[in-house]
């Protein structure tokens, strides 16, 4: 999927507005998108990124037991 950068953006930004993560789907898209890592944090707006078409398996979550409830 390709998206195009709005002013202001990263590339964290854009995996979470469009996704709804980041993490290792920011890992994926960097992949994709080598030429982003020396463009610096902020995306010039226009910028066209590819995002990943599968998103990796989320981490599980680990139920929280507390002492004293």
């Amino acid at each position: 999927m390709q998206v195009q950068a709005q002013q202001g953006d990263t590339l964290d930004l854009i995996c979470w507005r469009e996704l709804g993560r980041t993490g290792a789907v920011t890992e994926q898209a960097y992949a994709l998108n080598r030429e982003l890592a020396a463009a610096g944090p902020l995306l010039a707006e226009g910028t066209i990124v590819e995002l990943p078409d599968t998103l990796p398996a989320e981490a599980p979550t680990i139920e929280l037991v507390q002492l004293w409830d």
